[in-house]
């Protein structure tokens, strides 16, 4: 694959109130610019990753990107919306035309502003990914309350693993000064019901959701044949995106299909398995998804990830690490930003350049998980270091 991540940027994940839509767009690619060494002027594409669904009055915001370097201006620019697989969905449309030489540079923001919203009006909102002709009525609690329950029914009661993915998540956390949520939890907080911890759709309580979240993250993309003028860069080994079925109705939730086939088709592509990856950044928007996960990414059998949770295997000195950045459980969840800012984080372990998140040994394989909807797309990209 030609195209070759060459810069980032990431704001802060929160509730950030003195910051716009625009605000924060804006801050995301201009650190990402400085970052990669380029102006506006030396851009050829523009892609921005927004979900929206009326969290902002905003909708037509591609050519917010343009104001942060007046050398955009009239670049081409782009709003990508694959609900929270938005991020990476702008990010895979400019690889394709970095990758089919019609651009050589290329520009990806993703970003949400979340927080004007009310939770009721946020829960509306998120509402819009599901399928309307049956779901309107479910919330996206609900929809994973839906994957939590299959899992039980067709294996064991997964509430025990998924308090012990909160626990670590919020730790990693810790380690992250972007995360939203910088706050240690307790396990026997996450197994309980109290008023601090709520039944929000049973079994998921308030412990086993993602935050509420604004931030933005972006990415500069290069072709290799340009690769000369940067400092350093990542290499894509693998960037596959899955679509399946929209009705919950038509899956078998505990399956994880989708996100497992674009797995497969990423190891396939890369020529690698899972005791190649050094770390993950996966999509725990619930903490069953993230359990779902360990197993779509082949770490244990169907039905047997629990075990891989509590030996620890995906702590931050486990086997595989997973989330080092808090995941969307602490870091936060803006939409649109999400796949974006996984790639970055990724890229960033790469490349030695992760601060406090740093793993001791610098990695080789990162793997992104991005999911967008009740597991309805699944992107999931292979990064490795290609200039360091």
């Amino acid at each position: 694959m030609d195209a070759v991540i060459v810069g980032t940027g990431h704001t802060r994940f929160g509730k950030l109130d003195a910051l716009s839509l625009e605000d924060l767009i804006q801050e995301a690619a201009r650190e990402a610019l400085a970052d990669a060494g380029v102006g506006g002027s030396d851009v050829d594409g523009v892609w921005l990753g927004h979900f929206n669904s009326g969290l902002v009055p905003d909708g037509f915001c591609s050519s917010m990107i343009l104001h942060a370097d007046e050398g955009l201006r009239f670049k081409p620019a782009m709003r990508c919306e694959n609900a929270c697989a938005s991020g990476s969905a702008a990010l895979y449309a400019a690889l394709d035309a970095v990758n089919s030489g019609r651009c050589r540079i290329a520009l990806v923001v993703g970003v949400e502003k979340m927080t004007g919203l009310d939770t009721a009006g946020v829960t509306r909102a998120l509402g819009g990914a599901a399928y309307q002709a049956e779901e309107a009525d479910m919330s996206f609690p609900q929809i994973f309350a839906h994957f939590a329950q299959a899992y039980a029914e067709a294996y064991e009661d997964p509430g025990e693993a998924m308090a012990r993915i909160s626990v670590k998540n919020h730790a990693n956390a810790m380690r992250n000064p972007l995360a939203h949520m910088r706050r240690l939890v307790e396990f026997d907080y996450c197994m309980a019901v109290s008023d601090k911890n709520p039944m929000i759709a049973p079994p998921l309580k308030l412990s086993d959701c993602s935050l509420i979240t604004d931030g933005a993250a972006a990415v500069v993309v290069a072709h290799r044949s340009v690769l000369g003028q940067f400092k350093r860069a990542v290499g894509f080994r693998a960037a596959e995106m899955v679509s399946d079925f929209l009705p919950l109705s038509a899956k078998r939730p505990e399956k994880f299909e989708g996100p497992t086939m674009a797995v497969r088709r990423a190891y396939a592509q890369a020529g690698v398995g899972v005791d190649d990856i050094d770390l993950a950044e996966v999509h725990d928007c619930f903490t069953i998804a993230e359990l779902l996960s360990v197993e779509a990414l082949g770490l244990a059998a169907p039905g047997q990830g629990s075990a891989i949770v509590r030996e620890g295997q995906t702590e931050r000195e486990g086997r595989l690490p997973i989330n080092l950045s808090g995941g969307l459980k602490a870091k936060g969840h803006p939409v649109g930003a999400t796949g974006v800012s996984m790639h970055v984080l990724i890229a960033r372990q790469l490349l030695g350049e992760a601060g406090e998140m740093q793993l001791e040994r610098t990695p080789e394989l990162g793997l992104c998980l991005n999911m967008g909807g009740g597991a309805v797309n699944s992107a999931v990209s292979i990064l490795e270091p290609v200039k360091a």
